[in-house]
């Protein structure tokens, strides 16, 4: 019997879906619903919301293969395409990072090749473009889509929402404001003039990235990079409550190295104990001092605990001129990268936020809320670096006059106004012509879901939050048992660090699991 599919968006996590869901065995008739005019590309790699300056934060070897890995495709490239990226053909490998839009071409070129393979050999793919998606509705045969072409498909006997990340419409964006830097800015010009931006990751990084290419462009002379600006005016100042600049991606063994300590079974203990956000700081201070002892002994390890251990590891960085403590930093991670150095407790706490996140969601509301101050701090810091040429584009705003980094700690004021957006702080007034907010992707509930049956059938059965199975089958409504939560932003509460492309990978092998579980049940029946 054919097993009837809709998957609604095609970025990253509906790509790895349908490729999971080909590797079942069971012949599959799949629809596949794109907002867009392009299926394949997802929000971050889309030409609608990245330019060529904006970089991935994800090397050729994190990137789990499609149908052939990323550098095989690459590689494959005719190399004016790679060079029109910026890209010399002969530098290209695994570790290296490329510009958002490639990767986009990529999924995209994957997208189309999975479909035809999976045609060739019987299946029934149905990728519709252009097709918005307004509701999802139950009924006695499956779950119906409506779409706003009026084209209605179903019924289905599993939807999967692969919606990606959700930030506010271009509507919300006025020239002088951005909500984020998805809603507008890449298509926006923008003048000459003090500009802040919200946020200092590596998407506010993009951001000021998007403005100074408008103004200007960087040049290369041996190991340097510096930045030409076309004339006077524009200043970049990002900001946020430390003031501290990530730290650019770091040397280390991939795939990852089994921990010593922190094991699944070990943080799984911690969830029974009266303590447990002490019990898993326990766990990480154990394998951290048997990982790197002379770290330890310099933040004085031994005497932190789950609530200082921030303090103690960011101390040093907030007090020093964050670019110089960047310029110190690229010069250590590059010596690193050159020489395959490891540095024990960077690669030791990459490998611990994902275990951490395990106990998240059994953490009570104080302990929750502690979790999010101190140690998801030092994670996302952590395993947030990002590719040293977006450091080294930073320096050169910097030294170009163009870039600064403000501190806002946590008493500050923002005032929007129609012709710019005032920050004050510790009593001085800061007024920028532009202002983005940049600070990344939110949690989203039940309220936030763009389709009204389930949105509202989620509400009425108490479930602010679509709560799922290890499967990503959606809990509550018996009517939509059928519905996979697959779209990150909406299993942001539980899991803090569900982010990036192998996070999207592995949801779409859970999700393939739990269909391929449920049709052996059915057989054995």
């Amino acid at each position: 019997m054919t097993k009837r599919i809709a998957i609604v968006g095609t970025g990253p996590t509906g790509i790895y879906s349908l490729q999971q869901l080909l590797e079942i065995g069971e012949p599959l008739a799949v629809t596949l619903f794109e907002k867009g005019e392009k299926a394949g590309y997802g929000m971050p790699y889309s030409p609608d919301t990245a330019s060529k300056s904006m970089l991935a934060n994800i090397a050729s070897i994190e990137i789990p293969p499609v149908v052939i890995p990323y550098l095989d495709w690459l590689e494959a490239q005719p190399a004016d395409r790679v060079a029109a990226y910026g890209l010399d053909p002969d530098d290209l490998d695994e570790r290296l990072f490329t510009p958002r839009l490639l990767l986009g071409e990529y999924f995209r070129d994957q997208l189309l090749l999975l479909v035809k393979t999976a045609r060739n050999t019987g299946h029934r793919i149905d990728v519709r473009e252009s097709t918005e998606v307004l509701d999802i509705v139950p009924g006695d045969d499956g779950l119906r889509v409506l779409t706003a072409t009026g084209q209605d498909a179903g019924p289905f006997g599993r939807v999967i929402l692969a919606t990606g990340h959700d930030f506010p419409d271009n509507g919300d964006a006025d020239g002088s404001y951005f909500p984020s830097p998805w809603s507008g800015l890449i298509e926006a010009r923008i003048g000459a003039v003090p500009v802040g931006i919200m946020g200092t990751s590596l998407s506010s990084i993009d951001a000021a990235m998007a403005v100074a290419v408008q103004h200007g462009r960087f040049r290369r002379r041996g190991d340097d990079l510096r930045f030409d600006a076309d004339g006077a005016g524009l200043h970049i100042t990002l900001m946020s409550r430390s003031g501290v600049l990530p730290e650019a991606d770091f040397y280390c063994p991939i795939p990852y190295e089994p921990l010593a300590v922190m094991t699944e079974s070990a943080v799984a203990a911690c969830a029974a104990k009266s303590r447990p956000l002490d019990a898993l700081f326990d766990l990480l201070r154990a394998e951290l001092m048997q990982a790197d002892p002379a770290f330890c002994l310099r933040i004085g390890l031994g005497g932190l605990n789950a609530d200082t251990f921030a303090p103690a590891y960011f101390a040093d960085r907030k007090a020093a001129d964050p670019f110089r403590w960047a310029k110190q930093n690229l010069e250590e991670v590059e010596r690193n990268k050159a020489g395959r150095i490891t540095v024990p407790w960077r690669y030791a706490l990459l490998r611990m936020h994902e275990r951490a996140e395990d106990i998240v969601a059994a953490l009570s509301e104080p302990d929750r809320q502690r979790f999010d101050a101190g140690l998801k701090k030092v994670f996302v810091d952590n395993y947030a670096a990002v590719p040293s040429e977006s450091i080294r584009r930073l320096l050169a705003l910097r030294d170009a006059g163009l870039l600064s980094v403000l501190p806002l700690g946590e008493d500050y004021t923002l005032t929007r106004q129609d012709a710019g957006t005032t920050i004050e702080v510790d009593g001085q007034a800061h007024v920028f012509d532009v202002f983005i907010d940049a600070r990344g992707q939110k949690p989203l509930g039940a309220e936030d879901l763009p389709f009204p049956t389930l949105r509202e059938a989620l509400l009425r059965s108490g479930h602010d939050i679509p709560d799922v199975a290890e499967d990503y089958s959606l809990i509550g409504p018996p009517e939509f048992r059928g519905v996979s939560i697959g779209s990150i932003p909406y299993l942001m509460h539980d899991r803090p660090f569900v982010q990036g492309i192998t996070a999207c990978a592995d949801i779409a092998a859970a999700i393939a699991k739990g269909v391929a579980t449920r049709r052996r049940r059915r057989l054995v029946s």
